[in-house]
This record gives structure tokens, sequence and C-alpha cells, in this order.
């Protein structure tokens, strides 16, 4: 059972969604606009959210960003639209998943379980032992990381993938294998991680065509190693 935030201004399907979840045994509250939304959040705990981005006072794309200027709960975007460079900007701006409009309960119900399940996750134990690879060093523990000394700003996500791959230095991960333990998903969409990777290259301050860290092999996976020595 979790405590969901539907933020939903079509009053049919938001009464669908709340049917819906209740019915699974979620605690659920409503709202119809993104102010309401942002007071709801700052005045009760919630295990994740789903906001529709056609709301009548704000877009959701700039709901999502000042939902992540208060807090870190999981965001679902629900949306009718289907730009592709629009839902890589909102996964870059801390939504945790999408879904497009219409989608069905079934559908909706996954989403939400893989969701919570890695929110609860990073609330598990971590190792205890740090990580060094090269100028990277990370606390687990304390999830914290710095580069060279200088700390790096990551999201709850980009950290887990940072640590998921320091903690396998010089090992190819598969894509399988980074949905299952960082997203916790059995499948996805490679675009996910994609953004992700793209989104830490850029804080560790490095691109997909000029590696120090991160390399991809195309069509194998992402392994992380600390940059070569330059040669003599």
């Amino acid at each position: 059972m979790a405590s969901v935030l539907v933020v939903e201004d079509d009053q049919f399907v938001r009464s669908a969604l709340i049917r819906h979840l209740t019915e699974a045994s979620h605690t659920v509250r409503s709202v119809g606009t993104a102010l309401e939304a942002l007071r709801e959040v700052a005045h009760h705990r919630f295990d994740v959210v789903i906001l529709d981005l056609g709301l009548p006072d704000l877009d959701g794309a700039e709901a999502l960003k000042m939902l992540r200027g208060i807090t870190d709960v999981p965001v679902i975007i629900a949306t009718a639209r289907d730009d592709e460079a629009e839902i890589v900007r909102l996964l870059n701006d801390g939504a945790d998943d999408y879904l497009t409009k219409p989608f069905s309960v079934e559908h909706l119900s996954a989403r939400m379980a893989a969701v919570l399940r890695r929110a609860r996750s990073t609330g598990e134990a971590p190792p205890s032992r740090d990580i060094r690879v090269g100028g990277l060093a990370i606390d687990p523990l304390r999830r914290q990381a710095a580069l060279d000394g200088t700390a790096l700003d990551l999201t709850r996500r980009e950290f887990d993938l940072l640590a998921f791959l320091a903690g396998r230095p010089g090992v190819v991960v598969s894509r399988k294998e980074l949905l299952a333990e960082v997203w916790q998903q059995s499948y996805g969409d490679d675009q996910t991680i994609d953004v992700h990777l793209s989104w830490l290259r850029r804080k560790l301050g490095e691109t997909a065509a000029r590696p120090r860290y991160l390399h991809t092999l195309r069509g194998v996976g992402v392994k992380l190693e600390p940059p070569r020595e330059p040669l003599p």
C-alpha cells in the first residue's frame, strides 16, 4: 500500500484513477492544479506522485521542476504528449517515469510498482565501504560522491547509477542488468538509461564522444573505469 497524490484536472480521468488506486488499497489524495499539488507535497508525505502535464494554472513540466525543488518523491508523468525530445527533458528534470495517455490501469500499476521498488531499495542499507575509482570517491552510507575532491551534485538515480557502475570497475554491465539492479525493472526503454548516462557524463565533465570514466560499448553495455594516464 502506498500514499499517492494524483495531480489531474480532467475530472473523469481523476475519478477513474482514484477509484483504481483505492481499489488497489492505496491511500489517495487528488488535486487539479499545480499550485495545489505543491501545497499538498509541502504538507503531506507521499510515496509517489502521478502528474498530468496539461494543468490549467501551470504546465506540468514547470510543476515538476518546482516539485523537485522541495521533494525527491518519485514522480510518474501522465501525458498525452509523445514527443521524444519533451520526454527526454522531463527525465532530465527529475521525472522517475512516464506514461502516455491513454494507458491501462494494469500498465499504471506495473509502473507504480517498479517506481516504488526503486524508491524503497534506496532506503536499504548500502555497502559500508567507500568506493574509489581514479579521482572518483563515493560514500554509499552518506550517499555522497566527489570527483577530484569536488563534491558532485547528483540526483538519487544518478548516484545509484554511478555507485553501481563504480562498484564494478572495468566490468561491462548490460542495459538489462542496469534496468534490473538500478531501476528495479525487468523491462524498460533504453532511452531512460541513455538519458541518465548523458546527464551523469555532464556532471563528470565528459561526453560520449570523449569519455573519461563512462564508456559505452555499442550493443553490449556500459563500463566505468579510471582514466588512462597519457603516454609520455
